[in-house]
């Protein structure tokens, strides 16, 4: 199976993700902070959107591993990632850092939504 890998930020906030693509749909890990993990993990497929104009929306389940809460960040990028390229979508996501402030939050958030978009656009050329 062919794999790429992404990652954005230095240090406690790097970010990092590596695509597996199984033929047509995608498996993504997504780890980060001092201890990478599996937190959360979200299953994604494509369907026609309910707004019936065409478009493509999706549809998500979620398993959170308990004490954990990376389960929306899994379910964000997984929608996301089925509904842009429809194809079906497995994402796991683990963040951490011990004794994080709100600095520390906004920093490996922001760099969690950084890779999203490079990840995206890299799914993207290699759909052409």
């Amino acid at each position: 199976m062919k794999t790429a890998q992404f990652e954005i930020g230095t240090g406690l906030h790097l970010v990092s993700g590596v695509v597996v693509f199984c033929g047509r749909d995608i498996a993504v890990n997504i780890g980060g902070g001092d201890t990478p993990h599996v937190g959360a993990a979200a299953v994604a497929s494509p369907r026609q959107s309910l707004k019936k104009d065409g478009s493509i929306s999706a549809s998500a389940s979620v398993l959170c591993v308990m004490g954990h809460k990376d389960d929306m960040l899994a379910r964000k990028a997984a929608l996301r990632f089925a509904s842009e390229l429809d194809t079906n979508v497995v994402v796991s996501v683990g963040l951490h850092i011990d004794d994080a402030d709100e600095n520390d939050f906004l920093t490996i958030q922001g760099n969690f939504d950084d890779l999203l978009d490079m990840i995206s656009e890299g799914l993207k050329r290699e759909k052409r």
